[in-house]
């Protein structure tokens, strides 16, 4: 009787049951840019509401370079246990386009858990820049091609496509000046180094709020509340519509219990008008949605910037 009663004891504390208790130790959300980008928004974002609701902490772990590959990379290797996942963005589905070998299948290796939000894109200048509309920035481009600077992310970055996409729609043609993130694209624009930034409206928000960026349009289909004063690119007489989105993965074959728990969470936190609000005050929707919903997404994006890449005709190896 001795003996059944402690094999039961050692079975209720036994390392595998409690691993079932998910999580029952910190979760490591990995970022594949530099700190204080739209990501890395985002993620903060996050933490807090999965660390109350989970009572368990989420810690953010910035690992950007090679267009997100060393992220997402660690990421795809790590064990499929739900401790370590990926909040990513456009790169994700770009990447299989610009590259012809990766050390990772963004199809494959991947569990998609939840699209969080999507941001449209928004041209912001230097506060001082003489140019005050799209149209300017265009005749300035004719007249003078490849005179202004652009900044991005990196190569193969979202604000690079954009820019890819904005030549292309325009007829113009702007010089490339890649940074290692959101963080220090913004700041380069800031400083007045480089004179344009087609990111995320939830990357720049806080500076165009500040006074300390001059947003010329956004590529959305009508103005958004957090930028009522912000015309549209339509509105100035050019069809263009793009933008970045948000969505947290965790590695392949990680359980489905996890994955639906997480999606459960997350969800619910994109209900509360709290994290809407931090959100939305920054120019950008909340998604939601179920893992498959995230699934068709990506599909669906990973066609539209592989034709976007082709056209422009970039290629990052």
């Amino acid at each position: 009787m001795q003996r059944t009663a402690l094999a039961f004891f050692l079975l209720l504390t036994s390392p595998a049951l409690a691993e079932d208790r998910y999580p029952s130790r910190p979760v490591e959300i990995v970022v594949p840019f530099a700190a204080g980008g739209g990501t890395d928004l985002i993620a903060r974002v996050l933490i807090d509401r999965l660390g109350e609701s989970l009572k368990q902490r989420f810690v953010i772990i910035n690992r950007p370079g090679a267009s997100t590959n060393i992220g997402t990379t660690a990421v795809a290797n790590a064990p499929p246990d739900g401790y370590t996942l990926l909040l990513t963005s456009i790169s994700l589905a770009a990447n299989p386009a610009l590259y012809r070998k990766l050390s990772y299948d963004a199809k494959k290796d991947f569990a998609p858990i939840a699209l969080i939000a999507n941001s449209p894109s928004i041209l912001v200048v230097p506060a001082a820049f003489p140019i005050n509309s799209v149209k300017e920035v265009v005749s300035h481009l004719k007249a003078h091609p490849g005179e202004l600077n652009y900044a991005s992310y990196g190569a193969g970055s979202g604000p690079h496509l954009a820019a890819g996409l904005f030549q292309d729609v325009t007829g113009t043609t702007m010089q490339h000046v890649p940074y290692g993130g959101g963080s220090p694209a913004t700041i380069a624009v800031l400083r007045g180094e480089v004179q344009m930034l087609l990111a995320g409206s939830l990357a720049v928000g806080a500076q165009i709020q500040s006074g300390g960026l001059k947003p010329l349009a956004i590529a959305a289909e009508a103005r958004t509340p957090a930028f009522p004063n912000v015309p549209t690119f339509r509105e100035q007489g050019i069809d263009y519509l793009t933008g970045t989105w948000f969505g947290l993965l965790a590695p392949a074959k990680t359980p489905a219990a996890i994955i639906t728990l997480l999606n459960k969470e997350i969800v619910a936190a994109l209900k509360s008008d709290s994290v809407k609000a931090r959100i939305a005050e920054q120019g950008s929707d909340v998604v939601g949605g179920s893992p498959e919903d995230f699934a068709e997404f990506l599909r669906n994006e990973t066609e539209r910037l592989s034709a976007v890449i082709q056209r422009a005709n970039i290629r990052l190896d």
